[in-house]
């Protein structure tokens, strides 16, 4: 399979890895940049992110229901919420990634910050499998957020949606 000649003019060289232009996704631009192989990969790690919140949540809250001890209901109820608040903001920011907007990056690069922050204790205090599970896709999204590919794609600010 022959390469097209690549457009000098163009900001996206051909090797970006990114998909072919006729695998864009749906809804954007065709003259827009072609989304890089690690925009994907930035989005897929931050998604299980959210569904690995989204299943803490489950069971934390089948545990409640289900009459666990607990030091304040209440506390319980407020902890449930920013679990399910966090998995939806992660989810949130995956998908705009995937999009090529510019603010989900700062959201990505903060999430793995604290995913680091908890991966090293488990990783030392004797759960070495669960935390590699953690800091490996963690480091990998943050190196690849701050990729020129992933930065040059990703910059696509917010506009005001249409009146009508």
């Amino acid at each position: 399979m022959s390469r097209p000649p690549e457009d000098p003019s163009g900001p996206f060289d051909a090797g970006d890895g990114g998909l072919p232009e006729d695998q864009t996704s749906a809804g954007m631009d065709p003259s827009s940049p072609v989304r890089p192989r690690a925009v994907a990969l930035i989005s897929g790690i931050v998604g299980a992110e959210a569904t690995a919140l989204l299943g803490a949540a489950a069971w934390y809250g089948f545990q409640l229901v289900s009459g666990a001890p607990v030091m304040s209901f209440w506390g319980a109820i407020f902890t449930l919420g920013l679990l399910l608040a966090f998995s939806s903001w992660l989810y949130a920011v995956a998908v705009f990634l995937f999009r090529g907007f510019r603010w989900p990056r700062a959201g990505a690069l903060v999430a793995q910050l604290f995913v680091l922050t908890i991966g090293f204790p488990t990783l030392t205090g004797g759960f070495p499998v669960a935390g590699a599970a953690m800091l490996i896709p963690a480091a990998t999204a943050i190196v690849l957020l701050f990729d020129k590919r992933v930065i040059r794609f990703a910059s696509r600010a917010a506009s005001a949606p249409p009146a009508l």
